[in-house]
């Protein structure tokens, strides 16, 4: 009788729980929708920005998936688009789930776009521009496969198939020589930040299991206003071997190796057609590695792979040049030319 009488006394001088507790939660749901409400006005924002001054140099990252359907074993059925600044993939999620929007992450400035398929596959593919416009917030709103055909602001111009793509990363088995991507991570949890210098995705991979124990990774995608090139930023919870990165191989076009005059950064280069498109469509793409970092060398079946040395983390460049590019490199000498200087500014400042 005393305990009811203390907690009825108790309950009076301090509010009563049930009332606190709604309080409390109202008062978290008010936060958890302006969080929300911020976030996609800061999206709007950068987008609508970057639409005033068409002509100036920007740079943008994007992740962009559906709402207001439902999965449907591996397939999300219904809903529409919503751009997210950050996301945890759902257990269901796989490749063609028609869940995010041309299916990963997007990274573009005036000069190029690039997309992450944010699966198990993990590759990295080019979206070739024909304008300086912006042009991901409206790539894959009108069907699946639009993207796949030539437009006015350009295309998706990489076949990647089942490899890496351009630049991405795994674990090389020697055994079987391949490259490993992500089909056995826990979780994957992925973030967009447009910044005034800079735009990058952050991909944080819980659990990647490949042989031996399993890891985590953190992976950092940075675009700039300016150039063509990617920096990619690894780190590990512990050390790996086999860590890799590389470019899709196309048969009958060669690979190019350049190392810069103090023997510290290096790439690899391909020039030539092999792109989606037109059949005299030429595309250039590479890979900057240091070479404190560096492994080996090795052709796969189907990838030119740059394999590091055991290690907890990394960080190196990729970019890809098309020739329809607005003022862009459309000969294999202007291309080589452009990689040698970038391979010198590397050699001397370490960045690029």
């Amino acid at each position: 009788m005393n305990r009811t009488n203390n907690h009825e006394n108790s309950s009076s001088e301090t509010g009563n729980p049930t009332e606190k507790s709604m309080k409390l939660s109202l008062f978290k749901i008010g936060l958890a929708a302006a969080f929300i409400s911020t976030h996609l006005s800061a999206q709007t924002s950068v987008i609508e920005t970057i639409k005033k001054n068409p002509k100036a140099p920007f740079s943008y990252a994007e992740l962009s998936v559906k709402e207001g359907g439902k999965w449907e074993g591996n397939q999300y059925i219904g809903g529409a688009f919503k751009n997210v600044q950050e996301l945890t993939l759902p257990e269901a999620h796989t490749d063609h789930s028609s869940y995010i929007r041309y299916e990963g992450i997007g990274l573009e400035n005036n000069q190029v776009g690039y997309r992450l398929y944010l699966d198990w596959r993990n590759a990295t593919d080019i979206f070739g521009k024909k304008i300086s416009g912006l042009v991901l917030p409206e790539v894959g709103q009108d069907g699946f496969e639009s993207y796949h055909h030539d437009a006015p602001w350009g295309q998706d111009i990489l076949k990647s198939g089942r490899t890496i793509g351009i630049g991405s990363y795994g674990r090389y088995d020697d055994q079987n020589d391949y490259v490993e991507t992500f089909k056995i991570v826990k979780s994957t949890n992925a973030k967009v930040v447009n910044e005034k210098d800079q735009s990058y995705a952050l991909i944080t991979y819980k659990g990647w299991k490949t042989w031996g124990n399993a890891v985590d990774l953190q992976s950092k995608l940075t675009i700039f206003p300016k150039d063509r090139f990617v920096k990619v930023d690894l780190n590990l919870s512990n050390s790996l071997s086999g860590l890799c990165t590389g470019i899709v191989a196309f048969k009958d076009i060669p690979m190019k190796q350049g190392i810069s005059k103090n023997k510290k950064w290096a790439y690899i280069a391909t020039y030539g057609q092999q792109t989606l498109a037109k059949k005299e469509d030429n595309l250039g793409m590479a890979v900057f590695y240091p070479l404190e970092s560096f492994d080996k060398y090795v052709k796969t079946k189907s990838t030119h792979t740059i394999v590091f040395k055991k290690t907890k983390n990394v960080s190196y460049y990729f970019l890809g040049a098309w020739s329809q590019e607005s003022n862009g490199l459309t000969t294999e000498e202007s291309f080589y030319q452009d990689l040698d200087q970038k391979l010198d500014i590397l050699d001397q400042t370490q960045q690029l």
